[in-house]
């Protein structure tokens, strides 16, 4: 299959791709280095730097005999979407658009859409189901869950057949690729470079939750495993699986708890403080992935967190000024 893979040269991206070509598949990387790094793009790989709001190279790209779209091209720093809303609606969703106007115009119907559990809001449940209320509590939410409805009117227009793959704190890495965001706002990084004396103290926001410790718990997943689950789901759209389906590591890890296990990894204090709360920030998110396992036979190889730590640990090393060194 050749696939079309937008934001491929991002932290997400590019694990799918590797594990695309390890596959079997030829893949076309699309991204404008806004956010991505032209180090996390393999010599094997065809590379295309533009963007998706530029319908016609969009359209160049995908007259190359496309088969399938696999699509992470997205901003996604949930406070700047507060503060500024208007660049990820123009980014997000206007080049979801052009994107999908490119799409119809080649004749390529399959769609693998990254989009995100923050599609949900703050759940009252605390195990998330596919079937839980989706109110976005932020823009870069509301700008996923507008695509997400907008795959589904164009399945009904013109047999689009799109898979929405809904999941939280992508962590880990590759020996290949990792985590370079700049700037850098996931945990599991924070942590590293605490440690390493990159940066200053970590801040844990509040200890005070109804949690066994305190601390607000989360849902991380390995990205080896959410690259497995996209191929798997690329592979089987056309069976018929299309719609969202979770993501989920099934269990969550408080902020405590990642800590502790990134200073038994490296064997080294991560220092910290306590801070004030976040507003916002409900005390526990974990999603299900029941359905993604019956349906795309998807299992988890990392379910724990220390594995995802020591995988993020050992790309740290290699890379310790990320894919400019």
């Amino acid at each position: 299959m050749r696939v079309c893979v937008t934001g491929g040269a991002g932290y997400i991206g590019s694990v799918v791709t590797e594990y695309l070509v390890a596959a079997g598949h030829e893949v076309v990387i699309v991204d404008n280095l806004s956010t991505g790094h032209s180090g996390a793009v393999t010599d094997n790989v065809e590379f295309h730097k533009g963007d998706l709001l530029d319908r016609s190279f969009i359209e160049s790209v995908l007259s190359g005999s496309i088969d399938a779209v696999c699509h992470f091209a997205a901003f996604s720093q949930v406070g700047e979407s507060v503060a500024d809303p208007l660049k990820y609606y123009e980014n997000n969703v206007s080049g979801a658009i052009s994107l999908l106007h490119a799409m119809k115009t080649a004749g390529v119907t399959d769609f693998l859409f990254s989009s995100t559990a923050a599609v949900y809001g703050e759940p009252e449940e605390t195990l998330i189901e596919e079937t839980s209320a989706l109110e976005p509590v932020n823009a870069y939410g509301n700008t996923k869950l507008a695509i997400e409805r907008m795959l589904q009117d164009c399945s009904k227009a013109w047999g689009l057949r799109p898979l929405s793959l809904r999941y939280f704190n992508a962590a880990g890495a590759t020996k290949l690729h990792g985590e370079d965001h700049r700037p850098e706002t996931h945990l599991i990084p924070l942590v590293l470079d605490a440690a390493l004396g990159r940066r200053g103290e970590l801040v844990i926001f509040g200890d005070d939750y109804s949690t066994p410790d305190g601390t607000c718990i989360r849902d991380y997943i390995h990205v080896k495993d959410l690259a497995t689950a996209h191929v798997l789901g690329l592979e089987q759209l056309s069976d018929g699986i299309t719609g969202a389906l979770n993501l989920g590591n099934g269990q969550g890890f408080s902020v405590l708890q990642v800590i502790e296990a990134a200073e038994r990894v490296m064997g080294i204090e991560v220092p910290r403080r306590i801070g004030e709360r976040r507003p916002g920030d409900p005390a526990v998110l974990v999603a299900s992935s029941g359905n993604a396992e019956r349906l795309l036979g998807w299992k988890r190889e990392y379910p724990e967190i220390e594995p995802i730590i020591k995988d993020a640990f050992g790309w740290r090393k290699e890379h310790p000024d990320g894919y400019t060194a």
